[in-house]
């Protein structure tokens, strides 16, 4: 169906058993990888290789400084998770959120681009922001309410990313990286891109999902992640996700679109017991950019 402000195609499609298993299969090791939440992360996944991780930042400390709970534990400083109590319960598998039916598949009219949404969300191309690169993109996608989701935006001129003083970095945490194969260019502060949700420590843990190359910040403290990848030489750089920038926010700042938790607890059942997110996850994994 046609909607207001929609440019572009869709096309119903069989839900891919092996698209939705695959998801599914690297949320549910979360479970496992927190086994490795001592490691410490500069960017995405700390092994890279595609299994989701739970990691904090350089050290124990900085995670029992992270949570401001007086209920806390008096193990919690031995642990990155264990605000969460998720290290007590390593070994067992949690319950990922399930994901959509049925899907549809949209498509830009020069077929640049392309992507699953479940077949109740709304998908429209809107005018890109002043200065973007000819031919660039900025599609919008909402849930069936109407309820803003995320943003597809390419041809983005690369902006470096602000100086960050060390007295203003704030710890941030990786609660899920899964590796995905898109075109991308290399350097220096850069990784291959990865779909990831991350929280930044503020006056709650703030979070936001999307598609990375550009690295956090070293020893897990950064002023603003970036939900941004590298295009490849003379094709700007694009971003898919809630957010493309994600800083901690003052209390009389609107956190919208960003999600805001009370403890880390929080954010870990948002990423694998959460239905928006596993439909999220799957949509942002199945994003295809013409080179």
């Amino acid at each position: 169906m046609r909607r207001p402000g929609y440019a572009g195609t869709m096309t119903g499609t069989a839900p891919s058993s092996a698209g939705t298993a695959g998801i599914r299969g690297a949320v549910l090791r979360t479970g496992a990888a927190l086994a490795v939440a001592a490691a410490a992360l500069s960017g995405c996944s700390s092994d890279g290789k595609g299994t989701p991780v739970w990691t904090a930042g350089s050290s124990a400390a900085d995670s029992a400084s992270a949570s401001a709970s007086a209920s806390a534990s008096a193990s919690e400083g031995a642990t990155p998770s264990a605000t969460t109590g998720a290290a007590a319960t390593a070994g067992a598998s949690p319950t990922p959120g399930a994901s959509a039916a049925a899907w549809k598949v949209f498509t830009d009219p020069a077929k640049t681009v392309s992507f699953e949404v479940p077949q109740d969300w709304i998908v429209q191309s809107v005018a890109p922001h002043a200065g973007a690169l000819p031919g660039a993109l900025k599609i919008t996608v909402k849930d069936a309410g109407g309820a803003y989701l995320a943003t597809l935006q390419t041809g983005l001129p690369p902006q470096p990313a602000a100086a960050c003083p060390d007295d203003a970095a704030r710890n941030y945490v990786v609660v899920s990286s899964v590796p995905v194969d898109l075109p991308h260019a290399g350097g220096g502060g850069t990784i291959d891109p990865h779909v990831v949700f991350r929280v930044i420590q503020g006056y709650k843990y703030f979070g936001s999902y999307g598609i990375t190359n550009v690295v956090g910040g070293a020893g897990g403290k950064s002023c603003a992640l970036q939900n941004v990848v590298r295009g490849p030489a003379g094709k700007g750089d694009y971003s898919f996700g809630d957010l493309t920038v994600l800083k901690a926010l003052a209390p009389d700042q609107k956190v919208a679109p960003a999600k805001a938790f009370d403890t880390l607890d929080q954010a870990a059942k948002y990423v694998n017991e959460g239905s928006e997110f596993a439909n999220v996850q799957r949509m942002l994994m199945s994003l295809k950019i013409k080179n």
